[in-house]
């Protein structure tokens, strides 16, 4: 047995988000978030009702090797998803989203946690920096709050 102290980075940032928890959380899904992240397409989503749900599982395009996503809580009514996601000789990671009523929008606290699954993720831990997460953060920010406000998809180059 291999039994190692844990190379693991974990980021939180919450959103400003411009619509309330009802309107926001039904798009933190696997299927709805083709509707606001242009050229999002899971490869496979495993679901008895089409949409995110307890025991929901999708997959992604990853490199190396595509990543797995497990749906381990699903609480609409608290506005809190947990999900657990695992590419293979890189990384695993669980991602929890707390939506919560803000004026007349919401807030979302985001967080990741990622944990190397050896040399590959190792540099991929490195990499993911506090910078590189509120970059990306801010960038899912814009997307959802573009959505919201439009009802569409923010474009590449927009």
């Amino acid at each position: 047995m291999n039994i190692r102290p844990p190379n693991r980075v974990t980021h939180t940032y919450t959103q400003r988000l411009v619509a309330p928890p009802a309107a926001v959380f039904p798009l933190l899904c696997p299927v709805r978030e083709a509707d606001w992240i242009d050229g999002w397409s899971p490869l496979l989503v495993l679901s008895h009702s089409g949409l995110a749900e307890p025991d929901c599982v999708f997959v992604t395009d990853s490199r190396p090797y595509d990543a797995v996503w497990f749906i381990t809580r699903h609480e609409p009514e608290r506005g809190f998803v947990e999900m657990i996601k695992v590419t293979p000789d890189v990384t695993a990671c669980k991602v929890t989203i707390q939506v919560r009523a803000a004026g007349a929008g919401s807030e979302a606290d985001v967080t990741y946690s990622h944990t190397s699954l050896g040399p590959q993720g190792d540099l991929f831990v490195a990499s993911f920096t506090a910078e590189f997460y509120v970059q990306f953060m801010r960038e899912w920010e814009d997307r959802i709050n573009h959505y919201l406000t439009h009802g569409t998809a923010l474009r590449a180059g927009n």
